[in-house]
This record gives C-alpha cells, structure tokens and sequence, in this order.
C-alpha cells in the first residue's frame, strides 16, 4: 500500500492530467463536426464530469483513496480519451450548410502550444516501458518542449514587432530542437498501445515490403538505426512525397541528421530519458522490447493521410 504523500501526488497528477483533458474537450466544442454530433460532446462531458467530482473527492479525502480506487481514476480518465478519440475519427454527418463543412480547423497560435494528453494511462505500456518514466517523460521532458518551443515563437514574433533580430539565431534554434521535440513526441505517444506489437498489415505491409524487401529487413534497419544513433535522438520511419517510398531515418537530438520534404510515420525515442531508469545503459534491449507495444493501426493511419502528399519524383 502506498504512503499517503504518494497517493495525494497521484491525485495531483490526475487533476493535471484531467485539466489537459478539459481544454481538450473545450477545443472541441468549437469545432463544427463537435456540433453535429452534440449527443457524443453531451455523453463524454458528462463523463467527464463524474471523474472530476472523484478527483476533487479525493483531493480533500486522501486517506480514503485506495490503490484499487487510483488504479479505477486513471482507467476511467484513459476511457474519456480513447472516447474523445474514438469521435474524432467519426465521418462527419453531412448537412446542408456548406460553411459548416467547409470550416478548417483553427491554427495553433503563435506560443500556443499545447501539452497533449496520453491516449492511455501511465502505466498502460508495462513491463515493456514502465509508469515513472512515461509520467516523467510525459510531464517534464515533453511539457518542457512545449514551454520552450512556446518562448521560441514569442521571442521572434517580439524580433518582429520591434525589428530587433540581435538573437534570431538563438531563438531559431530554440524553435528547431524544441518544435522538432514536440512534434515527435507527439507522433510517439500516437503510435503505442498497449494492444500493440506483433506486425502490420494491409497496405501499410505492402509499403513497408515494397520498400524495405521484408518486414524482417525492415525491423532489423529501423532497430540498428535506432541502437546506433550517436549521442542521444530518434529513430524515425518516414513517407518520401518525392520519392513515393518508405525511408528510415537517424535523428541527433530531434533535428540533427534529418530530411526536409519527407513526413514522419513511426518514431522511436533514444533519448536516455525514455529508458535509462527502466533499463539503465542497456538501450538495445529497450529497442527490442518496444516493439510490443507499436501500435500499427495508428501508422498506418498516418501513412494513409501522408500518401495524399506526392510531389513530381526527381
């Protein structure tokens, strides 16, 4: 059983978590496919509601929150994001009012930036990738992505504003690593799942085969590109609108060694943050082991949407 300090910690972390959550849903309020489907907004709301009141409960309650009560708050708070995604993968009715249809969604403002929540809970990839570090990699290596990709963009609107580009060349590269370090993660929180693992199929094998000769070859390639990144980085599957084919690609840092004109499918963090307290220095086990918990559905979505992309090949 756990102390009591812990469990008000978890508590704390759930009511941030459920915050990120609230703004999710506020986002989609204003999205018009949300307003044709306003019995699906009504029923996640409500859902919604009912974890924040426990939350809150316990908040004020710690001592009688349990493990097994913990363990139900966080299940049902991954519910409400698996339900949030589930509907934004629904087909939006038609309707008659084109503008309706038509509308795009709404940039991100300039350091608008926003921490995305898991599509599971923290502890949902175990034994593969264990619940301190994806709470750690989550809350604070991402997040400070997130906040520091956000100054980046305020810094150079300010250059801007005030025609004062004494340091453009500090807070572009401010906005290259941690930009490129918040869209990864993004992707990579996307792409596992706890019913992950096992091998593609459909066209997303077919692509995979075309280009790599073999789902075999091609795991081996992505896992020794991974293993052997110098320093610290990613291993990333990338479509080449260009060259209408798969590629594997080695990133240093997160924007190191990379291509431009090419769209990131499948990535795999190095960095020894995601695995050193789980694993320690032993990455190449990490690398072997993650492949349980891919999620191929989810690439081969991406696949599907980046196919659309396909420049004159040269």
């Amino acid at each position: 059983m756990e102390n009591r300090n812990s469990l008000h910690n978890y508590v704390n972390e759930m009511d941030q978590w459920l915050q990120q959550f609230n703004g999710v849903m506020e986002e989609l309020e204003n999205n018009p496919m949300a307003v044709m489907q306003s019995d699906s907004i009504a029923k996640l709301q409500g859902q919604f509601e009912k974890v924040m009141k426990d939350v809150n409960y316990y908040k004020d309650n710690p001592q009688a929150l349990q493990v097994s009560l913990m363990n139900d708050l966080q299940q049902q708070a991954s519910n409400l994001y698996q339900g949030y995604r589930a509907f934004m993968n629904q087909k939006p009715k038609k309707v008659h009012d084109k503008k309706q249809t038509d509308t795009k969604k709404n940039p991100v403002p300039i350091g608008g930036h926003k921490l995305p929540p898991l599509p599971y809970s923290y502890d949902a990839l175990e034994p593969y990738i264990d619940r301190e570090i994806m709470r750690l990699h989550h809350t604070k290596h991402h997040q400070s992505y997130v906040d520091n990709l956000n100054k980046a963009e305020k810094e150079m609107e300010k250059a801007r504003r005030t025609n004062d580009f004494n340091l453009i060349k500090h807070w572009e590269r401010e906005a290259a690593f941690n930009g490129a370090g918040h869209y990864l993660h993004t992707i990579f929180w996307d792409i596992m799942s706890p019913e992950g693992g096992g091998k593609p199929t459909g066209s997303l094998l077919k692509c995979i085969e075309k280009s790599f000769g073999s789902f075999d070859s091609f795991k081996k390639h992505f896992s020794e590109a991974a293993k052997q990144v110098e320093g610290v980085g990613w291993a990333i599957l990338v479509w080449s609108p260009r060259s209408h084919r798969l590629e594997i690609l080695q990133a240093e840092k997160h924007q190191n060694l990379t291509q431009w004109d090419v769209i990131p499918l499948l990535v795999l963090d190095v960095w020894e943050h995601a695995y050193y307290l789980q694993y320690k220095n032993e990455k190449n086990k990490y690398v072997d082991r993650w492949w349980n918990v891919v999620c191929w559905d989810s690439v081969a979505k991406r696949l599907e949407k980046a196919k659309q992309v396909m420049w004159q090949p040269f």
